[in-house]
């Protein structure tokens, strides 16, 4: 079997990708899988990492906003459909698998008017217009939350949830390797802050203002901040002087930093929302407001609504975040609460479903 796997942009498309990748290759070890994603994006490089061939399209998005490079657009989306049409006569797939992101649009386009089947995995609540469209040719949809019969026709949806890394689903083994790996004392409460990879300012600039609310209350924090941020993050460390406050641009062992929490502070990206649903961690989600069609917003009230996790707005998130983070951690009753609820959302066989469903289509 030949499979192309397309889209990326962001850790949360790629992420889910390549789980769906690996299970197809365990089920048969002799799938040939191709990876396209869009030249300049993080894909490019994960992806080869881990193992796979990946081709790069030169599509963009376009803005919101009127910008000069929106009128760009058209010509490099005219450009990587016909790349795209290249890639799927040279491959010659026998599936093609949209993983949402830029390049999922032009290549499964692509595939569908070659008379390849496609299915589309949809990772949020709330359906994207590129796979809106792309659902109208696609054998299957896989979808991680129910009520998705809104956005596609019900008889193409397999209720699958969102595939994570393969060492999340272990991360309760991690908790003596996480203290040592963050260096940790066993007997302190941790709050983990995550803002996908990138970072995210307003949980940054919440978490720097109330530093030493955490330190005065003899908290740990773990702080991931993306890459702009870390050089501001260190100096407000550094400031407050105590050994309690871990900060790094990028944790790379997420299953080790999610041992060791005893709550998370996340945006409410899919995948984001998925990993925390495995671990069974208490969160609080501060969604990301300008997410395409306040996706965001949507994925963390699916939680929120069945009392499986807290919500604060990124709009007061500098004057409620921290207090929010020092109640959870300092109410136990709660902490077992959310993390008895937001358990029943967990789907840890979702890449091996989609790949059944992967392998299925082919042989119809």
């Amino acid at each position: 079997m030949k499979v192309i796997i397309s889209g990326g942009g962001t850790g949360g498309h790629i992420y889910p990708a390549i789980a769906i990748a690996n299970e197809l290759k365990a089920m048969d070890p002799a799938t040939e899988i191709l990876f396209v994603g869009a030249e300049g994006k993080m894909e490019m490089e994960k992806v080869p990492r881990a193992g796979y061939p990946i081709l790069g399209l030169p599509v963009v998005g376009i803005k919101r906003e009127l910008t000069l490079d929106n009128l760009s657009f058209p010509f490099k989306l005219g450009r990587s459909l016909v790349r795209a049409q290249q890639i799927v006569r040279d491959f010659q797939p026998n599936v093609a698998v949209g993983v949402g992101g830029y390049a999922s649009g032009p290549l499964l386009l692509a595939a569908s008017l070659k008379g390849v089947p496609t299915l589309i995995q949809e990772q949020n609540s709330y359906a994207g217009l590129t796979n809106k469209v792309l659902a109208r040719w696609a054998r299957r949809v896989c979808v991680a939350y129910p009520g998705m019969d809104a956005f596609f026709a019900a008889d193409k949806i397999r209720l699958t949830g969102n595939p994570v890394r393969s060492d999340i689903q272990f991360a309760d083994q991690q908790v003596e390797a996480g203290q040592k790996l963050f260096d940790l004392e066993a007997a302190r409460k941790t709050l983990l802050v995550i803002g996908g990879s990138q970072g995210a300012r307003t949980l940054n600039e919440s978490l720097e203002a109330g530093l030493q609310r955490f330190v005065e209350a003899g908290l740990q924090v773990i702080w991931q901040t993306g890459p702009a941020f870390i050089e501001r993050a260190r100096q407000a460390v550094a400031s407050v002087g105590s050994p309690l406050i871990k900060v790094y641009d990028f944790i790379y062992d997420m299953d080790k930093a999610y041992a060791v929490a005893d709550a998370v502070v996340s945006r409410a990206g899919a995948l984001s929302v998925s990993e925390l649903c495995l671990v069974g961690r208490p969160a609080i989600l501060v969604p990301f407001p300008a997410a395409a069609e306040d996706h965001q917003t949507k994925n963390a009230m699916a939680l929120v609504d069945r009392n499986a996790a807290l919500l604060v707005r990124d709009q007061v998130a500098r004057e409620e975040l921290v207090t929010a983070s020092l109640n959870l951690l300092n109410n136990s009753a709660q902490r077992q609460q959310l993390s008895r609820e937001i358990k029943t959302f967990a789907k840890p066989h979702a890449a091996r479903e989609i790949a059944e469903e992967v392998i299925k289509i082919t042989r119809q």
